[in-house]
């Protein structure tokens, strides 16, 4: 059962004006309630609008180029997606401060329809108020005559009574008597009347209050109404948001879907393919083989120039020499065949073609010549020079 502000604040006494100032302590409540609901709308609208300049701003930061195939087209969703959903807040921003705007039409206009109404109602409590007052002092006065005479009266009866008493007292107190009684009857008529105009007045005050109870009463409906309604619509504004952010999100993942880590890494061996097969591999090139750039360095021979005093300077061939040799490729290719023999006697070089040798050391010659020379003045004409060139591939 809905109880009314009209029956539940009235005074206590004529002059208790608690019930009225309890109504407009309400109301002024209310108030501040609908200016504390625009607040945190408008902060909340300020974050929105914030927070979707932030994602626009981040979408169009973001890069990503580098990217290729797939992955890219989903990497350009998402940023589409988040730019679209920075777009979303900022429009539910612009929605929000419609709802805040709403709020403050609608206060403004309570406050203007409580104001007529409070003037109203003072104006019909000041002369209640006056009024009041002054049948307060009529029926003061009255009951001050009504006492007066009958005191007066009360004298003239005693002065009856009494023998003693000349005319003249007898009359005097008698006029006074009256004027008493007539002094009265004045001020009970003025005090009835001002009753009669009191409670007149206060008919229409108590009409025109209750009234005004039943609008401020109206009034606090409806703010709890649209209050609640404004709540209402702010969280489905938010609700709805979400869905759309969902939807939103749910783009980007339909087409991460279509992401194919095969693709991509197809789409990336077509577009940057160099070769097919590996490099050829590094193979061992001995130094005689090879120059420093890599081709074929020349065959330099060292002299060997050997005086033969009346024996051999080489020894007799290794056993097994010239059986199984192992030959490298360039040996092969021009055909050379090896011979090694052991060193009997030991040489040094003295020139700067020349090699020195130890006794006893193993050497393989390549290649030899037999040379005569002519017979030298310093030497005996039996012995021989023999030279003979070893090629030595160089590293």
């Amino acid at each position: 059962m809905a109880l009314l502000f009209c029956d539940s604040f009235w005074g206590t006494d004529f002059t208790d004006q608690s019930g009225y100032e309890a109504i407009l302590q309400r109301l002024q409540d209310g108030r501040h309630m609908c200016k504390d609901v625009e607040e945190l709308l408008k902060m909340r609208a300020l974050a929105e609008e914030k927070y979707g300049r932030d994602l626009v701003a981040i979408a169009r930061k973001a890069e990503g180029q580098t990217e290729i195939g797939t992955l890219k087209a989903s990497f350009d969703k998402f940023k589409e997606e988040i730019e679209k959903t920075g777009n979303l807040h900022i429009q539910l921003s612009e929605r929000i401060k419609e709802e805040v705007l709403k709020i403050e039409v609608f206060r403004e206009h309570q406050r203007e329809q409580r104001k007529k109404l409070e003037e109203i109602i003072e104006k019909l409590q000041k002369p209640k108020m006056v009024l009041h007052k002054k049948t307060m002092e009529s029926k003061r006065l009255y009951e001050q005559r009504c006492k007066e005479a009958d005191e007066s009266e009360q004298a003239l009866g005693k002065k009856t009574n009494v023998n003693t008493s000349t005319h003249r007292q007898s009359e005097k107190v008698m006029n006074r008597a009256r004027l008493c009684r007539q002094a009265a009857n004045l001020a009970e008529k003025q005090y009835r009347w001002n009753v009669d105009q009191l409670g007149k007045t206060c008919q229409d005050w108590e009409s025109t209050y209750r009234s005004a109870c039943e609008v401020f009463q109206q009034q606090e409906s409806e703010r709890i109404n649209i209050l609640r309604c404004v709540l209402w619509e702010h969280c489905n504004l938010l609700s709805k948001q979400c869905v759309q952010d969902d939807d939103c999100y749910e783009e980007v993942r339909k087409i991460l879907e279509q992401c194919d880590i095969v693709a991509d890494n197809n789409n990336f061996i077509k577009m940057k393919k160099t070769s097919s097969h590996p490099p050829a591999p590094i193979e061992f090139q001995c130094y005689s083989d090879a120059d420093t750039n890599g081709g074929v360095r020349r065959i330099e021979t060292n002299r060997l120039s050997v005086v033969l005093s009346g024996m051999s300077f080489i020894g007799f061939p290794e056993a097994g020499n010239n059986s199984g040799a192992k030959y490298t490729p360039d040996q092969q290719r021009i055909g050379v065949t090896e011979e090694k023999y052991m060193v009997l006697y030991e040489f040094k070089a003295q020139e700067d073609d020349e090699l020195s040798i130890s006794k006893g050391q193993v050497v393989t010659i390549t290649e030899k010549e037999a040379l005569r020379r002519a017979p030298n003045k310093e030497r005996n004409q039996k012995n021989l020079n023999f030279e003979i060139h070893l090629f030595i591939f160089l590293k």
